[in-house]
């Protein structure tokens, strides 16, 4: 079952998950690869709802095992419906990967996959399985991120991370987001018109490519302006610009308490 297969993957290497300081919260990748799960999406589109819902069914607890993003696109915005959570540079980026997999058109609802496209997302017995495969990768690289509030309403995310191997230094960069849980919108418009969606790990704020150092190491802090980020985390990855290949992954939900 979809939930045993969870918990045992939680195991595999749990993300340490501690407050640094008051209000303050912090991770660090584990030595096997995260699964980095994108959902292209958009509420314009009729077949996508039963992707968001499965993208939801996806929870924290295998933090460490899997980072489930959600970026909805703007190409549909057309049809009659503009979607509020959508942005140009989602679309932009589900192009790039796109190009990179050498795939002549971009469609949604899509899932990548460590940074390819998946098809078997809804066959709970095969994602399972290429999650483990994943899983049991050694990682390539190394990331931390920390989440505090220093003043109400405020928040800032520091992220650092590192490349393992000389040879993945050249092409790497880091990717940094904040996400949001809990959405919900009746959308009155378009091809899912009376229909009330809901959303989890939508990605509010959005930061990269960020190149590394000569070194294969970066060190940045942002300031987080989506007030949502309460209800959902941070994110990161580091991912080959060449070949889309996901060297590692790490989220982090906000502070609780």
């Amino acid at each position: 079952m979809f939930v045993r297969f969870l918990a045992a993957v939680a195991a595999f290497s749990a993300v340490p998950l501690a407050h640094a300081a008051p209000g303050e919260c912090t991770a660090k990748s584990g030595p096997g690869t995260a699964a980095l799960v994108e959902l292209y999406t958009s509420e314009g589109c009729d077949s996508c709802p039963p992707a968001d819902a499965w993208l939801r069914k996806l929870p924290t607890a295998a933090a460490g095992t899997v980072v489930p993003l959600s970026f909805h696109v703007d190409y549909w915005d057309y049809i009659g419906w503009k979607d509020p959570f959508a942005s140009p540079a989602f679309s932009a980026r589900q192009r790039e990967l796109s190009a990179i997999n050498r795939a002549r058109v971009v469609y949604t609802p899509q899932v990548m996959l460590g940074g390819r496209d998946y098809r078997g997302w809804s066959t709970r017995a095969r994602f399972a399985d290429d999650v483990r495969a994943t899983n049991a990768r050694p990682a390539r690289a190394e990331l931390a991120l920390g989440l505090r509030e220093p003043q109400p309403g405020s928040f800032e995310v520091r992220a650092s991370g590192s490349v393992l191997g000389r040879e993945d230094r050249a092409e790497a960069v880091l990717y940094l987001a904040a996400y949001e849980n809990g959405l919900s919108n009746r959308v009155t418009a378009g091809e899912n018109r009376g229909v009330t969606l809901h959303h989890d790990f939508v990605v509010r704020e959005w930061w990269g490519p960020i190149a590394l150092d000569a070194a294969g190491g970066v060190e940045l802090v942002r300031k987080v302006t989506a007030r949502g980020v309460t209800n959902g985390g941070v994110a990161a990855f580091v991912q080959s610009r060449r070949t889309g290949e996901v060297l590692q992954a790490l989220a982090l939900p906000a502070c609780k308490g």
